[in-house]
């Protein structure tokens, strides 16, 4: 069994504590947040009603892709739907597995059940900027089981304009047999995908970032050099669990 790092610190130095009070004044103080948590949220659905009203720009619906079955087109890869969301996973040709892009898997990892989307009539697609067989094999080791495209036959068309190699999240709609790109985003936009920092930002210490607004003393080392925040040990923290349960991650070909 590979030895891998504790997932948490365990005992260790004492951290500082927020201040403690009674109910009465706690409660004032969460009553004043959420005013402000609530204008964020209004804020939140005005940014998505602009979305909605956001013009299109039509993409060659033949663009070809390599899925499991060989060349297939962005067309097809809506599976009959109306619309389609489609990460673009970094990747890092010939590297092993701990050497793949960290903030793609921890994203990737996140979406799994998909029948909500489907229900909405939305497919999802993971469009890797690598090839197909080699990254298949790390998405088996993954245990990912979201549609797996390999983007590279057409990956400087489909992001036109773009860099090539960052992670993006596309929006596309079909209307018949034409393809239309509606929104797109990269870096932090991608975090639409995640709940762990979602869950992460309403407790007592955050992320633990040294970017972050925290309090004097709280603990921010999460993404101190040499380790990234989203490495443990020297490989996406996602990894973790698959070693543990003895997957190999080997993926040079059988």
């Amino acid at each position: 069994m590979t030895e891998h790092p504790q997932y948490a610190n365990g005992p260790g130095p004492a951290w500082p504590l927020p201040p403690v009070v009674d109910r009465a004044a706690h409660q004032a103080e969460i009553e004043a947040l959420r005013v402000r948590e609530k204008a964020h949220t209004r804020e939140g659905d005005a940014i998505a009603a602009a979305r909605r009203r956001l013009p299109m720009v039509e993409v060659p619906a033949d663009l070809e892709l390599t899925g499991p079955d060989g060349p297939l087109t962005l067309l097809d890869a809506f599976e009959g739907r109306r619309q389609l969301i489609a990460y673009y996973f970094m990747w890092h040709e010939g590297h092993d597995a701990a050497g793949q892009c960290e903030g793609c898997t921890w994203v990737t990892t996140q979406v799994q059940d998909l029948s909500f989307l489907h229900s909405r009539d939305i497919t999802y697609a993971v469009f890797c900027q690598g090839p197909y067989e080699e990254s298949r094999r790390y998405r088996d080791f993954m245990g990912w089981e979201v549609p797996w495209y390999s983007a590279l036959p057409s990956v400087d068309e489909l992001l036109v304009g773009r860099r090539v190699g960052m992670m993006h999240l596309v929006c596309y709609l079909r209307d018949g047999d034409r393809v239309y790109e509606t929104y797109w985003t990269t870096l932090r936009g991608v975090e639409q995908m995640d709940y762990s920092y979602a869950l992460i930002d309403l407790t007592a210490y955050g992320r633990q970032e040294l970017w972050e607004d925290s309090p004097p003393g709280w603990p921010q080392e999460r993404d101190a050099p040499p380790e990234h925040p989203m490495r443990l040990g020297g490989r996406p923290i996602s990894q973790w669990p698959r070693i543990e349960a003895g997957r190999s991650d080997d993926l040079t070909p059988p």
